[in-house]
């Protein structure tokens, strides 16, 4: 294939339908068809980035190798797909207005009134080829975010009946939708789909194939009124139902043809042999995995589990890998205090600290540390996590009770966590902090170096503050082990604890780097542990 085929994912009726994972779903069987493929993310919402949201607001944000704060659905295609992602896979309209009122500035429409069409859909148009011309995929997905219908959404939408238009038999697209079922009735309801289906003939765009998301399997019937209603053949009525596992939708939707109907679309003469047999090993040790353990996961935002969702999935991988079974227990941080504490962690064979910014929670992750530590109970913290380890140390171990960080406490007398050098003169939020992927240098007689078998690694990174080197010396003397660090910068990545069966505080990410087919070395190594 010369160009680029493109298949586009939008969502009607509802949303958090699953449009992410169906496009990773779909990105999966073609990549196992042989198929060089990407996934593109086009998402509404006026913030340039998810960086400055709220996990409340959207989940996490995840973070690319190149330093793109990017939204969560990145995460399933690195984690369905094995390839990273770049800045290139996330779109916001809050990016593209901002090229476009920068050019403006520039002069370069040379006195034209700016305006929606063509302006702006001619630059999400410009951010969707740039895949194709620079990385030179052969299959490119692209997810347009929210819901048809949504005023934010409009732009894109129209955007895609131009491409479509101009790229003709290079474009497919697959529309989500909703069949609810009705128990009182007994029925599967076909009528909010056919009405989706119609928003989007509105705005000029007739879906090549419909998935419709549904509680139950729907007949022969459903899917006939589906086809004559929504002017699509029979085959292009693709069913998709409550799975056990995100990772069985790939071949949920292979059962039902969804990658050759979509390659049939395109004009594929012929589509590749599928080759998924590593996956389906993976997700049958998933599926029969026996012995079961339980994981604490401690944050201030347990109550969303999408906040934290790349280190659930990354205990889901290292726990598929090793065929045992995984219970995640919750652990709200501002829950918990020195008389509640043995309570929270009851049954936990190990226990996570979650990254996170702010003081809201910190002290009850400080008292859950201490626990764990004089209790012998695995442990890993992540980005503050390890930051929160340190400063338990230090006030406990190291006896310098007031101890803390200066993004919590600027006052503090024992600033063992510091504002980053290069951030201090830093006034703006938005995509200011260390991000992306930086090299670690780890000693070699330590738990991450039988973990990573590698003496220099690299791990994506977001955060503000570090281990203040002032006190490094004193946290070596009373036992703990520096165990990793980057060379250039000169700060602390890695800690570990002497005489502890597994107690490890990383100040990157692991989680970005973790896939089904390729689980994190780190994780694998927790969960082994425990």
């Amino acid at each position: 294939m010369r160009r680029s085929k493109f298949i586009f994912v939008t969502g009607g009726v509802t949303s958090s339908l699953g449009k992410g994972i169906v496009a990773s779903s779909l990105g999966n069987l073609f990549q196992s068809r042989g198929y060089n493929t990407t996934i593109l993310k086009l998402d509404p919402y006026l913030n340039v980035d998810p960086g400055t949201l709220n996990p409340y607001e959207h989940g996490e944000c995840y973070v690319t190798e190149d330093g793109a704060e990017t939204d969560l659905d990145l995460g399933h295609y690195e984690r369905f797909l094995n390839i990273p992602t770049s800045q290139l896979n996330n779109v916001t309209t809050g990016s593209i207005y901002q090229t476009v009122i920068r050019r403006e500035r520039r002069g370069d429409f040379l006195g034209k009134t700016v305006q929606i069409i063509p302006h702006i859909t001619d630059e999400i148009k410009n951010r969707i080829l740039l895949l194709e011309s620079k990385k030179k995929f052969q299959i490119i997905i692209v997810e347009i975010g929210g819901t048809v219908g949504d005023i934010e959404s409009l732009p894109y939408i129209e955007a895609l009946r131009q491409f479509k238009f101009e790229r003709k038999n290079d474009v497919a697209v697959i529309h989500l939708t909703l069949l609810p079922f009705l128990s009182s009735t007994g029925e599967v309801k076909t009528k909010p789909t056919q009405h989706s289906v119609k928003t989007m003939l509105q705005s000029g765009v007739q879906p090549d194939i419909i998935v419709c998301r549904t509680e139950k399997k729907i007949s022969k019937n459903v899917k006939n009124k589906i086809a004559l209603f929504c002017n699509i053949e029979y085959d292009a009525v693709i069913e998709s139902v409550n799975a056990e596992t995100i990772y069985e939708v790939p071949l949920l939707m292979l059962e039902q043809n969804l990658d050759t109907v979509v390659a049939k679309k395109l004009g594929f003469k012929k589509i590749n042999k599928i080759n998924n047999i590593v996956w389906k090993r993976r997700l049958n040790r998933l599926k029969k995995s026996s012995k079961e353990i339980t994981i604490g996961i401690i944050g201030k935002y347990v109550e969303l589990k999408d906040s934290y969702k790349s280190i659930y999935e990354s205990l889901i991988h290292a726990s598929a890998s090793l065929a045992k079974g995984l219970s995640i227990k919750w652990i709200h941080s501002e829950t918990i205090n020195k008389k509640n504490i043995s309570n929270q962690l009851i049954g936990c064979n190990g226990v996570i600290i979650a990254p996170g910014f702010g003081g809201r929670g910190i002290e009850g992750k400080i008292i859950a540390v201490k626990y764990i530590r004089e209790n012998k109970i695995p442990f890993l913290g992540i980005c503050l996590g390890m930051q929160v380890a340190v400063i338990e140390f230090f006030r406990n171990v190291c006896k310098k009770k007031g101890a803390h960080s200066t993004e919590m406490n600027p006052n503090t007398s024992y600033p063992v966590i510091d504002l980053m050098k290069n951030q201090i003169n830093i006034a703006n939020k938005g995509g200011t902090m260390r991000l992306g992927s930086y090299q670690c240098k780890l000693k070699k007689d330590s738990i991450v170096f039988s973990a990573y078998k590698h003496t220099y690694i690299k791990e994506r990174h977001r955060h503000r503050y570090e281990l203040n080197n002032k006190y490094k010396s004193d946290l070596v003397l009373n036992g703990m082990d520096i165990t990793g660090y980057n060379e250039d910068l000169n700060l602390v990545e890695i800690i570990e604890l002497k005489n502890h069966p597994w107690f490890v505080g990383v100040q990157f990410h692991p989680e970005y780097q973790s896939s089904f087919i390729t689980p994190h070395p780190l994780f694998v190594s927790f969960v082994r542990a425990l």
